[in-house]
């Protein structure tokens, strides 16, 4: 018999390899701050703790973000497109910093006149964010 949490999670269309992209947008502002990835344990993890974890494709584990940077996202509501293929977090983002490149959002390149500038300022070094 399914629980109604796994119900829940069952109305996501999930990739072949059991992802889900997963937008985090500024619950004040609107702004985009970055797009990562979810499986079904990131998703519900992110629902029972109501901060922001993800998959990473690249580490094969999960992130909690802010797990290393002190950047937490504290989620404040959760939706899911029509499709069921997108989910979208509206967050409020910790220390104001959501990339690892020490900016606010990682949506900080503009195109113009067919060449990418970085329009955006670094508010914190990567190198003081993530002390090794």
């Amino acid at each position: 018999m399914k629980t109604k949490s796994e119900a829940w999670l069952n109305k996501v269309n999930w990739s072949e390899d059991g992802l889900v992209p997963a937008i985090a947008q500024d619950a004040a502002t609107g702004r985009v701050l970055m797009v990562a990835w979810m499986n079904r344990e990131a998703l519900q993890l992110t629902w029972q703790k109501s901060e922001a974890i993800y998959w990473s494709r690249s580490r094969k584990k999960l992130w909690h973000k802010g797990e290393e940077s002190g950047h937490i996202q504290t989620v404040k509501e959760i939706r899911l497109d029509c499709d069921g293929d997108v989910i979208l977090l509206q967050v409020q983002q910790q220390g104001g910093i959501a990339c690892h490149t020490g900016r606010a959002s990682c949506f900080y390149s503009k195109l113009e006149q067919g060449q990418w500038l970085e329009v955006d300022a670094v508010l914190k070094s990567p190198d003081e964010i993530y002390k090794k």
